[in-house]
Protein backbone atom coordinates (compact mmCIF):
# COMPACT_ATOMS: atom_id res chain seq x y z
CA UNK A 1 0.00 0.00 0.00
CA UNK A 2 1.00 3.63 -0.48
CA UNK A 3 1.04 5.64 2.73
CA UNK A 4 -0.83 8.96 2.24
CA UNK A 5 1.34 12.06 2.51
CA UNK A 6 -1.46 13.95 4.23
CA UNK A 7 -4.45 12.70 6.17
CA UNK A 8 -6.93 14.04 8.68
CA UNK A 9 -10.40 13.00 9.86
CA UNK A 10 -13.33 14.01 7.71
CA UNK A 11 -17.08 13.81 8.12
CA UNK A 12 -19.51 11.55 6.27
CA UNK A 13 -22.90 12.79 5.06
CA UNK A 14 -25.74 10.38 4.23
CA UNK A 15 -28.73 11.47 2.18
CA UNK A 16 -31.77 9.20 1.86
CA UNK A 17 -35.51 9.93 1.85
CA UNK A 18 -36.08 6.97 4.21
CA UNK A 19 -35.46 8.05 7.84
CA UNK A 20 -35.48 4.45 9.07
CA UNK A 21 -32.71 3.54 6.64
CA UNK A 22 -30.66 6.52 7.80
CA UNK A 23 -31.14 5.51 11.43
CA UNK A 24 -29.90 2.01 10.58
CA UNK A 25 -26.80 3.45 8.94
CA UNK A 26 -26.17 5.67 11.94
CA UNK A 27 -26.13 2.62 14.20
CA UNK A 28 -23.74 0.50 12.13
CA UNK A 29 -21.20 3.10 11.00
CA UNK A 30 -17.98 3.30 13.09
CA UNK A 31 -18.19 5.46 16.21
CA UNK A 32 -14.94 7.18 15.23
CA UNK A 33 -16.67 8.80 12.23
CA UNK A 34 -18.43 12.15 12.33
CA UNK A 35 -21.76 11.31 10.66
CA UNK A 36 -24.51 13.65 9.45
CA UNK A 37 -27.91 12.35 8.29
CA UNK A 38 -30.06 14.19 5.76
CA UNK A 39 -33.54 13.27 4.58
CA UNK A 40 -34.05 16.32 2.34
CA UNK A 41 -31.73 16.92 -0.67
CA UNK A 42 -31.86 20.71 -0.24
CA UNK A 43 -30.57 20.48 3.33
CA UNK A 44 -27.65 18.25 2.31
CA UNK A 45 -26.75 20.41 -0.70
CA UNK A 46 -26.87 23.62 1.31
CA UNK A 47 -24.71 22.20 4.05
CA UNK A 48 -21.98 20.98 1.72
CA UNK A 49 -22.02 24.09 -0.46
CA UNK A 50 -21.49 26.19 2.66
CA UNK A 51 -18.30 24.26 3.33
CA UNK A 52 -16.62 25.10 0.02
CA UNK A 53 -15.29 28.56 1.04
CA UNK A 54 -13.95 27.08 4.26
CA UNK A 55 -12.20 24.30 2.34
CA UNK A 56 -10.53 26.99 0.23
CA UNK A 57 -9.54 29.08 3.25
CA UNK A 58 -7.98 26.02 4.87
CA UNK A 59 -6.07 25.24 1.67
CA UNK A 60 -4.73 28.80 1.62
CA UNK A 61 -3.57 28.37 5.22
CA UNK A 62 -1.57 25.31 4.22
CA UNK A 63 -0.12 27.06 1.18
CA UNK A 64 0.93 29.96 3.42
CA UNK A 65 2.85 27.53 5.63
CA UNK A 66 4.65 26.19 2.57
CA UNK A 67 5.40 29.68 1.24
CA UNK A 68 6.95 30.61 4.58
CA UNK A 69 8.97 27.39 4.50
CA UNK A 70 10.38 28.39 1.12
CA UNK A 71 11.39 31.67 2.77
CA UNK A 72 13.35 29.78 5.41
CA UNK A 73 10.85 29.20 8.23
CA UNK A 74 10.81 25.70 9.76
CA UNK A 75 7.84 23.50 8.88
CA UNK A 76 7.28 21.64 12.15
CA UNK A 77 6.54 24.64 14.42
CA UNK A 78 4.29 26.13 11.73
CA UNK A 79 2.22 22.95 11.45
CA UNK A 80 1.95 22.66 15.22
CA UNK A 81 0.82 26.29 15.43
CA UNK A 82 -1.76 25.67 12.69
CA UNK A 83 -3.17 22.72 14.63
CA UNK A 84 -3.31 24.68 17.89
CA UNK A 85 -4.94 27.76 16.36
CA UNK A 86 -7.41 25.80 14.23
CA UNK A 87 -8.54 23.79 17.28
CA UNK A 88 -11.20 21.43 15.85
CA UNK A 89 -12.54 23.51 12.95
CA UNK A 90 -10.90 21.40 10.23
CA UNK A 91 -12.62 18.25 11.52
CA UNK A 92 -16.01 19.70 10.56
CA UNK A 93 -15.40 19.33 6.82
CA UNK A 94 -17.43 16.59 5.15
CA UNK A 95 -15.09 14.36 3.20
CA UNK A 96 -17.55 11.78 1.83
CA UNK A 97 -21.18 12.16 0.76
CA UNK A 98 -23.33 9.03 0.31
CA UNK A 99 -26.51 9.63 -1.69
CA UNK A 100 -29.42 7.33 -2.52
CA UNK A 101 -30.26 7.42 -6.22
CA UNK A 102 -34.00 6.91 -5.95
CA UNK A 103 -35.62 9.87 -4.16
CA UNK A 104 -38.86 11.67 -5.07
CA UNK A 105 -37.68 15.30 -5.04
CA UNK A 106 -34.33 14.81 -6.79
CA UNK A 107 -32.51 11.68 -7.80
CA UNK A 108 -29.02 11.05 -6.47
CA UNK A 109 -27.20 12.10 -9.64
CA UNK A 110 -29.07 15.40 -9.69
CA UNK A 111 -27.95 16.00 -6.11
CA UNK A 112 -24.32 15.22 -6.96
CA UNK A 113 -24.54 17.51 -9.97
CA UNK A 114 -25.43 20.35 -7.60
CA UNK A 115 -22.23 19.66 -5.66
CA UNK A 116 -19.90 20.38 -8.57
CA UNK A 117 -17.78 22.83 -6.52
CA UNK A 118 -17.68 20.69 -3.39
CA UNK A 119 -14.28 19.06 -2.78
CA UNK A 120 -15.24 15.74 -1.20
CA UNK A 121 -15.81 12.22 -2.51
CA UNK A 122 -19.18 10.96 -3.77
CA UNK A 123 -20.83 7.56 -3.28
CA UNK A 124 -24.13 6.58 -4.91
CA UNK A 125 -26.50 3.92 -3.53
CA UNK A 126 -28.40 2.27 -6.37
CA UNK A 127 -31.31 -0.05 -6.95
CA UNK A 128 -31.20 -2.81 -9.56
CA UNK A 129 -32.75 -0.58 -12.20
CA UNK A 130 -30.25 2.23 -11.55
CA UNK A 131 -26.95 0.41 -11.95
CA UNK A 132 -26.34 1.25 -15.62
CA UNK A 133 -26.90 4.93 -14.83
CA UNK A 134 -24.40 4.61 -12.01
CA UNK A 135 -21.83 2.95 -14.28
CA UNK A 136 -22.20 5.79 -16.78
CA UNK A 137 -21.83 8.40 -14.04
CA UNK A 138 -18.79 6.61 -12.61
CA UNK A 139 -17.10 6.46 -15.99
CA UNK A 140 -17.81 10.16 -16.45
CA UNK A 141 -16.05 10.95 -13.17
CA UNK A 142 -19.19 12.18 -11.40
CA UNK A 143 -18.72 9.83 -8.44
CA UNK A 144 -15.99 7.71 -6.84
CA UNK A 145 -18.07 4.66 -5.92
CA UNK A 146 -21.51 3.14 -6.42
CA UNK A 147 -22.95 0.35 -4.28
CA UNK A 148 -26.15 -1.68 -4.87
CA UNK A 149 -28.49 -0.86 -2.02
CA UNK A 150 -30.03 -4.34 -2.06
CA UNK A 151 -26.72 -6.07 -1.22
CA UNK A 152 -27.07 -8.44 1.73
CA UNK A 153 -23.84 -7.10 3.24
CA UNK A 154 -24.50 -3.46 2.40
CA UNK A 155 -23.24 -2.18 5.76
CA UNK A 156 -19.83 -3.84 5.35
CA UNK A 157 -19.45 -2.83 1.70
CA UNK A 158 -20.45 0.73 2.48
CA UNK A 159 -18.15 0.98 5.50
CA UNK A 160 -15.19 -0.40 3.54
CA UNK A 161 -15.80 1.95 0.61
CA UNK A 162 -16.15 5.01 2.81
CA UNK A 163 -13.05 4.12 4.85
CA UNK A 164 -10.97 3.87 1.66
CA UNK A 165 -12.17 7.32 0.62
CA UNK A 166 -11.52 8.78 4.08
CA UNK A 167 -7.99 7.42 3.93
CA UNK A 168 -7.33 9.16 0.65
CA UNK A 169 -5.88 12.66 1.10
CA UNK A 170 -7.57 15.69 -0.36
CA UNK A 171 -5.87 16.05 -3.74
CA UNK A 172 -4.72 19.63 -3.38
CA UNK A 173 -3.24 19.09 0.08
CA UNK A 174 -1.34 15.96 -0.95
CA UNK A 175 0.22 17.73 -3.93
CA UNK A 176 1.10 20.76 -1.82
CA UNK A 177 2.95 18.80 0.88
CA UNK A 178 4.69 16.62 -1.69
CA UNK A 179 6.67 19.73 -2.65
CA UNK A 180 8.63 19.43 0.61
CA UNK A 181 9.98 15.99 -0.34
CA UNK A 182 12.97 15.23 -2.50
CA UNK A 183 12.57 12.68 -5.27
CA UNK A 184 14.44 10.11 -3.18
CA UNK A 185 12.26 10.73 -0.14
CA UNK A 186 9.07 10.45 -2.17
CA UNK A 187 10.20 7.16 -3.70
CA UNK A 188 11.04 5.89 -0.22
CA UNK A 189 7.69 6.64 1.43
CA UNK A 190 5.83 5.46 -1.68
CA UNK A 191 7.35 1.97 -1.49
CA UNK A 192 4.60 -0.56 -0.60
CA UNK A 193 6.70 -2.22 2.11
CA UNK A 194 7.36 1.11 3.80
CA UNK A 195 3.71 2.07 3.40
CA UNK A 196 2.55 -1.08 5.20
CA UNK A 197 4.94 -0.47 8.08
CA UNK A 198 3.93 3.18 8.40
CA UNK A 199 0.23 2.27 8.32
CA UNK A 200 0.85 -0.27 11.09
CA UNK A 201 2.62 2.37 13.19
CA UNK A 202 -0.22 4.83 12.61
CA UNK A 203 -2.77 2.23 13.74
CA UNK A 204 -0.68 1.15 16.75
CA UNK A 205 -0.35 4.72 18.03
CA UNK A 206 -3.90 5.70 17.00
CA UNK A 207 -2.95 8.61 14.79
CA UNK A 208 -5.95 10.43 13.36
CA UNK A 209 -4.00 13.07 11.43
CA UNK A 210 -0.55 13.26 9.90
CA UNK A 211 1.60 15.01 7.33
CA UNK A 212 4.76 13.64 5.72
CA UNK A 213 7.45 16.28 5.23
CA UNK A 214 10.97 16.26 3.85
CA UNK A 215 12.62 19.08 5.81
CA UNK A 216 13.43 17.39 8.14
CA UNK A 217 12.38 13.99 6.83
CA UNK A 218 9.62 12.38 8.85
CA UNK A 219 5.96 12.38 9.82
CA UNK A 220 4.26 14.85 12.16
CA UNK A 221 1.17 13.15 13.58
CA UNK A 222 -1.69 13.70 16.02
CA UNK A 223 -3.57 11.12 18.04
CA UNK A 224 -7.24 11.41 18.98
CA UNK A 225 -6.35 12.98 22.34
CA UNK A 226 -4.49 15.91 20.75
CA UNK A 227 -0.94 14.68 21.48
CA UNK A 228 1.52 15.26 18.65
CA UNK A 229 4.37 12.93 17.66
CA UNK A 230 7.35 13.13 15.35
CA UNK A 231 8.36 9.97 13.50
CA UNK A 232 11.92 10.62 12.38
CA UNK A 233 12.81 8.79 9.16
CA UNK A 234 16.39 8.11 8.12
CA UNK A 235 17.57 6.13 5.08
CA UNK A 236 20.51 3.84 5.78
CA UNK A 237 22.63 5.97 3.45
CA UNK A 238 22.33 8.94 5.83
CA UNK A 239 23.26 7.21 9.09
CA UNK A 240 26.96 8.02 8.74
CA UNK A 241 26.15 11.71 8.22
CA UNK A 242 23.82 11.67 11.23
CA UNK A 243 26.54 10.04 13.33
CA UNK A 244 29.02 12.76 12.35
CA UNK A 245 26.48 15.39 13.30
CA UNK A 246 25.98 13.74 16.69
CA UNK A 247 29.74 13.60 17.20
CA UNK A 248 29.93 17.36 16.57
CA UNK A 249 27.34 17.81 19.34
CA UNK A 250 29.44 15.87 21.83
CA UNK A 251 27.62 12.54 21.77
CA UNK A 252 29.84 9.77 23.29
CA UNK A 253 31.63 7.34 20.95
CA UNK A 254 29.59 4.31 22.09
CA UNK A 255 26.38 6.11 21.18
CA UNK A 256 27.85 7.19 17.85
CA UNK A 257 28.23 3.52 16.92
CA UNK A 258 24.54 2.94 17.73
CA UNK A 259 23.63 5.68 15.27
CA UNK A 260 25.88 4.27 12.54
CA UNK A 261 24.21 0.86 12.85
CA UNK A 262 20.65 2.22 13.05
CA UNK A 263 19.96 1.10 16.61
CA UNK A 264 19.30 4.69 17.71
CA UNK A 265 18.61 8.00 15.98
CA UNK A 266 19.79 11.48 16.93
CA UNK A 267 16.90 14.01 16.99
CA UNK A 268 18.91 17.19 16.47
CA UNK A 269 16.87 18.37 13.46
CA UNK A 270 13.62 18.23 15.41
CA UNK A 271 15.14 20.11 18.33
CA UNK A 272 16.58 22.78 16.07
CA UNK A 273 13.17 23.20 14.42
CA UNK A 274 11.55 23.60 17.85
CA UNK A 275 14.23 26.01 19.05
CA UNK A 276 15.58 23.62 21.68
CA UNK A 277 19.20 22.65 22.32
CA UNK A 278 18.28 19.47 24.23
CA UNK A 279 18.87 16.94 21.46
CA UNK A 280 18.89 13.28 22.41
CA UNK A 281 19.03 9.69 21.21
CA UNK A 282 15.97 7.50 20.69
CA UNK A 283 15.57 3.76 19.98
CA UNK A 284 15.17 3.08 16.26
CA UNK A 285 13.57 0.31 14.25
CA UNK A 286 14.22 -0.72 10.68
CA UNK A 287 11.08 -0.31 8.58
CA UNK A 288 12.17 -2.37 5.61
CA UNK A 289 15.10 -3.59 3.50
CA UNK A 290 16.16 -2.47 0.07
CA UNK A 291 16.60 0.41 0.58
CA UNK A 292 16.68 0.26 4.37
CA UNK A 293 14.74 2.94 6.26
CA UNK A 294 15.02 3.52 10.00
CA UNK A 295 12.54 5.30 12.24
CA UNK A 296 12.28 6.64 15.79
CA UNK A 297 9.11 7.92 17.44
CA UNK A 298 9.41 11.08 19.53
CA UNK A 299 6.63 12.78 21.54
CA UNK A 300 6.23 16.53 21.00
CA UNK A 301 6.24 18.64 24.20
CA UNK A 302 2.69 19.03 25.51
CA UNK A 303 2.77 22.83 25.40
CA UNK A 304 3.22 22.69 21.61
CA UNK A 305 0.33 20.26 21.03
CA UNK A 306 -3.38 21.03 20.50
CA UNK A 307 -4.13 19.07 23.67
CA UNK A 308 -7.50 17.65 24.74
CA UNK A 309 -9.46 20.85 23.99
CA UNK A 310 -8.29 20.78 20.36
CA UNK A 311 -8.49 17.03 19.90
CA UNK A 312 -10.57 14.90 17.58
CA UNK A 313 -12.03 13.12 20.61
CA UNK A 314 -13.28 16.42 21.97
CA UNK A 315 -14.73 17.29 18.57
CA UNK A 316 -16.71 14.02 18.46
CA UNK A 317 -17.94 14.63 22.01
CA UNK A 318 -19.38 18.01 21.01
CA UNK A 319 -21.16 16.66 17.92
CA UNK A 320 -23.90 15.00 19.92
CA UNK A 321 -26.06 12.06 18.80
CA UNK A 322 -26.52 11.13 15.16
CA UNK A 323 -29.84 12.73 14.32
CA UNK A 324 -31.54 13.91 11.13
CA UNK A 325 -30.12 17.28 10.08
CA UNK A 326 -31.93 20.36 8.85
CA UNK A 327 -30.09 23.34 7.45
Amino acid sequence: MVFPLYRRPGGVAFLDDDPAYLEMLAEVMPESWHVRLFVRPADCINRLQQESPRWEADAWRQRDILDRWREGHALIPQILQYWREDKTARFEFTQVCVVDYSMPAMNGLQVLDELVNWSGSRVLLTGQADEQLAVTAFNAGLLEQFIPKQSSDIARKLTDAIQRLLDEPHGGSARAWQATLSREQLVMVSAPAVGRQLAALAAEHQWVEHVVIGDPFGILALDAAGQAFWLQLEPATRLAELAELAECHGVPAADIQDIRTGRRLFDVELRLALGSDRAGLYPAVQLCDGPAVYSALLPIPAELCPGPSGSYSEFLNTCGPRELQAF
